[in-house]
């Protein structure tokens, strides 16, 4: 499950109890940082702590900082400097160099679009959205928070501020959408000035999985942890059935030819073909080609097997476009090593991973520049 559901289902049992929580994000990071903007945790009154804004180095003094927010019921931005080795605040010291700014906001259950709820909102659509947090960083000035989330067509829901600033959110936010990057900018009215930090939030990975193989059943498992959406097909209901994978998978039984009729498909739909059946997975392949939705379709099994694939719809005259082919990886998976059904699901997982972030899945100690992009961490002016 996703860091963010685990969170808001944390909320919900929260609000159904009436303890009363906080919610911490990290709205901007200046250097390196374990967490990103955007990462986030829940604190409850008894101080159990849902999410994480950090490696577990900010955490502790975060908690305390969350209470004492809590008791106040104001949102507070606090600021830590990991750069400074001598700050007993740290404490663990993961040897990053950057300055951290978390803004905590009290959750109030009569407010049906307090920050939570909105976040709700964002989880439970399957197209990107925007997430925007508005701070001072004057911390004598009132933090606004999180006010407004959006799509590429509307503000979809969002606290009352003023038409010119919505309209600014709306328009940078869809500006974040269409740059799969995060915003931080400082936008001044007549009145004010303001710092947003503007998340661009996709939805998550769903993962069809074609074949209920026990080599799918942890790969279904694997894939979970990482909070993608899993759904499994097959036309065994021997193997395709709730008992062999448990929790959030959706199990569907299916000839192949009706593989698509139940499933809906979005930018980040991805398909591995394991069902150790060549027919059934030829049959499945055929019905993918064309689809321009679809990032990336694995095959299981030798090249041997995907050439006898290629060879048999060229026979059919199908025709295999190049951006079909280009999404197509077969055999399926990195090349790590791997032998047990674990490791080939951590093969296939990280390739899935590399081809939907266009990185080449190189070792991190080949790269020269910084882990995270830091180029867009410069707030933007913008007068309206």
């Amino acid at each position: 499950m996703r860091e963010l559901d685990v969170i808001i289902s944390r909320y919900s049992e929260l609000k159904a109890q009436h303890i009363r929580c906080i919610l911490a994000t990290v709205v901007h990071v200046d250097g390196s940082s374990y967490r990103r903007a955007g990462a986030r945790m829940l604190v409850d009154e008894y101080g159990n702590i849902t999410g994480a804004i950090s490696g577990g180095c900010l955490e502790g003094d975060a908690l305390r900082k969350a209470l004492f927010a809590l008791d106040s019921q104001e949102n507070k931005l606090v600021t830590y400097d990991t750069s400074d080795e001598d700050d007993a605040v740290i404490g663990a010291q993961l040897g990053c160099n950057g300055i951290i700014q978390v803004l905590f906001e009290p959750m109030d259950y009569t407010d049906a679009k307090n920050p939570c709820e909105l976040l709700r909102t964002v989880a439970e659509q399957e197209v990107p959205m925007a997430i925007s947090v508005l701070f001072d960083l004057d911390k004598t000035q009132k933090q606004l928070g999180t006010v407004v989330v959006s799509d590429e067509n509307q503000v979809v829901l969002g606290q009352q501020i003023p038409e010119d600033l919505q309209k600014a959110l709306f328009l940078k936010g869809k500006e974040t959408i269409g740059n799969e990057a995060p915003c931080f900018a400082e936008l001044t009215t007549n009145a004010e000035t303001h710092f947003v930090f503007i998340q661009w939030h996709r939805p998550p990975v769903k993962l069809i999985l074609v074949g209920a193989g026990n080599d799918a059943q942890i790969l279904a498992q694997q894939a979970a942890l990482l909070g993608w959406k899993v759904i499994i097909t097959d036309g065994r209901p021997t193997h395709a059935n709730k008992e062999r994978f448990v929790g959030s998978c959706q199990v569907i039984v299916t000839k192949p030819e009706e593989t698509l009729q139940n499933i809906k498909i979005y930018q980040r739909t991805c398909f591995v073909l394991m069902s150790h059946n060549y027919n059934y997975d030829l049959a499945v392949l055929k019905l993918l080609l064309g689809k321009t939705e679809i990032p990336y379709i694995g095959i299981l099994g030798p090249l041997k097997k995907y050439e006898r694939m290629l060879n048999e719809l060229a026979d059919d005259c199908i025709e295999v476009s190049k951006d079909d082919l280009n999404k197509i990886h077969a055999p399926v998976g990195l090349e790590i090593g791997a032998e047990t059904p674990a490791e080939i699901g951590l093969s296939v997982l990280a390739e899935i991973q590399s081809v939907l972030k266009n990185k080449n899945a190189r070792p991190l100690k080949q790269k020269t520049e910084p882990i995270h992009d830091t180029t867009a961490n410069q707030f933007q002016k913008i007068n309206l």
